[in-house]
């Protein structure tokens, strides 16, 4: 029986076959394949994680919220939790978060009776509860399938969070190389930009891919250096390492939690309005955007919200019987390396400037997703057709010209690419 061609490769003289390191270096470029699918499949969902609320918004009326008129303005914390409190009667509050943009319903975090746990979907101008959230909505799926995979957290973080932020290495280093390869990058800002059409595949995505990817620069080294740290983040919670420079929980002392005389009479306790206005007092700029509740007697009321840099929370723990401030988190208490650690998630998913950031995110995002893509198509075309050779047994055709004359510049090596053409 004949030996294969592709076979024979690997046994006959390399100077008349291709040589046994050309074909290892095909195989190595076909393993990589999953790999670069793997890349634009996260590229992918991470686009759609970041405009998911919106989605969600759009196909869900319970999650938007309406003013009746122009005029109406926001209910006041204690009336809104009044009226939440009426409606559901049964249900314990531990949170209410409200989101940056006005027209989403506010949330509200609930226990009923038998632990079961849900979020109710509050109007924040008129206080009525208009449904609840899904076990499991889109956004909460794309997150999870863009960040971990859907694989569960079973003992420390889900191995899927692993996978998917270890693409951060492959991804900065795409980028370094990318910058130079393409020599004298900075130029192309003061040029016309080019789209070839009509000139072959090849020459569409690869203008394609150079256009993305020089506009892109500042995008892709976010995302990649922000990844990078969710992979550290992963390792540092695996190993009961922590950087954090939060001090002890807070609790309300002993001597200072009101008793009652008889069972089930209420504790008094201080209006939500005077508890907000406290914590805005001792956190000047801070606009609040989720409340804690207290989860038993010693537990202070947490009031969180951002400030002047929009990237990072800062919260004061209020004392809910008398109005002290048990604990306080600003932002001069991180250091340097916290304000780093605590401004990527932000970062990545772009949900800390309302919703035309995150229409730039998702510009991006989508413009690094076709970067993949093309990327891929490019690279698949080059390695099939070399694979193609190898298999046939083909050497690479050199332009025949007289003994003696050099090759021009203008003269390139049939099926290879100038170095205009790398380049531009």
């Amino acid at each position: 029986m004949a030996t294969p061609r592709f076979i024979r490769a690997f046994t006959q003289n390399p100077m008349s076959k291709p040589s046994r390191s050309k074909l290892w270096f095909l195989v190595h470029s076909w393993a990589a394949l999953p790999i670069w699918l793997f890349m634009f499949f996260i590229c992918a969902t991470g686009t759609i994680a970041v405009i998911s609320q919106e989605i969600v918004w759009l196909v869900h009326p319970a999650v938007r919220a309406q003013a009746p008129d122009a005029n109406t303005p926001r209910m006041g914390y204690q009336e809104l939790l009044d009226t939440i409190k009426k409606q559901e009667p049964r249900a314990h509050i531990n949170r209410l978060s409200w989101p940056e943009e006005s027209q989403f319903a506010l949330t509200a975090s609930v226990t009923y009776p038998g632990a079961r746990s849900t979020s109710l979907y509050v109007n924040p101008y008129t206080g009525a509860v208009q449904g609840s959230a899904l076990s499991f909505d889109l956004r909460q799926f794309m997150r999870a399938l863009h960040g971990w995979l859907l694989i569960p957290f079973t003992n420390g973080y889900s191995w899927g969070w692993y996978l998917v932020s270890i693409l951060s290495i492959p991804m900065l280093v795409s980028l370094v190389t990318g910058l130079v390869v393409y020599k004298r990058f900075w130029r192309a800002y003061f040029q016309k930009p080019r789209l070839r059409t009509g000139q072959g595949s090849r020459i569409f995505w690869g203008d394609f891919h150079r256009l993305a990817g020089l506009w892109s620069i500042w995008f892709v080294l976010l995302i990649s250096i922000s990844a990078m740290w969710f992979l550290v983040q992963a390792i540092l919670g695996d190993t009961h390492t922590t950087i954090s420079t939060q001090g002890i929980p807070a609790v309300v002392a002993r001597d200072q939690v009101p008793t009652v005389k008889t069972p089930g009479e209420a504790v008094p306790r201080l209006s939500l309005d005077q508890v907000v206005a406290n914590a805005e007092r001792d956190l000047p700029g801070m606009e609040t955007q989720q409340i804690f509740f207290s989860g038993n007697a010693y537990d202070p009321v947490t009031v969180a919200g951002r400030g002047a840099y929009p990237l990072m929370y800062q919260y004061a723990q209020i004392n809910p019987y008398d109005g002290k401030t048990e604990d306080l988190r600003r932002l001069s208490d991180r250091n340097g390396l916290e304000f780093f650690t605590e401004s990527m998630r932000p970062l990545h998913t772009g949900d800390f400037g309302g919703f035309w950031l995150k229409l730039v995110w998702f510009f991006f995002g989508l413009l690094l997703t076709m970067m993949s893509l093309s990327g891929l198509l490019i690279w698949t075309k080059r390695t099939t057709q070399a694979t193609v050779k190898a298999v046939r047994g083909e050497r690479p055709q050199t332009a025949r010209r007289p003994a003696g004359k050099p090759a021009r510049a203008a003269d390139p090596v049939p099926g290879t690419a100038t170095a205009r053409e790398v380049t531009e």
